[in-house]
């Protein structure tokens, strides 16, 4: 592990190879789970304050269960998540034609209709979870069967997690933090933690 400013990173972050493919895994981190995505007081704010411009691509359970329960729920281990539906879809859930499970708040902010809100950084940083403690911030990396066509894009494209997750990383921690990271990626390599790509 290294730490950078308050912030401690595993070396999964900087050997872990990864790329997103959605064609391969049809959106499986937004309804697979026991719980919906971690959510702070703020990002609850902005997520009722999108209802309006999402609604039209929720499902009516979703719908319903936001009617009923709002936008998120405490769960068993006190953490502050997203409402989901059947004990399954995230409530911001949404399916094309071809059954892909895409984020209903991403799909309004590239539509031009959410405007300096993407989705919660939770779901931004996947796979990679934030656990705050007194002094410290750590990232630990949720590595699970739904992300495996991931890793295997990521090893054939050469791309580590770090740099997958580059414009999340920059949004939660800043860029001058990340530029850091880079640093320490550098000397990593230098010293042979790292494989070639």
């Amino acid at each position: 592990m290294v730490q950078i400013d308050d912030v401690i990173v595993p070396l999964d972050v900087f050997r872990e190879k990864f790329c997103c493919d959605l064609q391969a895994c049809g959106g499986a981190c937004c309804v697979e789970g026991d719980a919906g995505a971690p959510v702070t007081e703020e990002e609850v704010e902005k997520l009722e304050e999108a209802l309006p411009f999402v609604e039209n691509d929720l499902s009516p359970e979703a719908k319903a269960l936001i009617g009923s329960q709002g936008v998120c729920y405490v769960d068993e281990e006190g953490d502050l998540v997203t409402s989901i539906v059947r004990g399954k879809d995230c409530v911001f859930t949404c399916y094309d034609a071809g059954g892909c499970c895409a984020c209903a708040l991403e799909r309004a902010s590239r539509g031009g209709k959410l405007r300096g809100f993407r989705k919660p950084i939770s779901c931004f940083l996947y796979p990679l979870r934030v656990k705050q403690y007194k002094d410290f911030y750590a990232l630990n990396y949720h590595r699970w069967e739904v992300c495996r066509a991931a890793r295997e894009k990521g090893e054939r494209e050469g791309i580590r997690l770090y740099e997958f997750l580059r414009e999340p990383l920059e949004e939660r921690f800043g860029r001058a933090w990340y530029a850091e990271l880079l640093d320490v990626a550098a000397a990593l390599r230098r010293e042979g933690y790292l494989d070639d790509k």
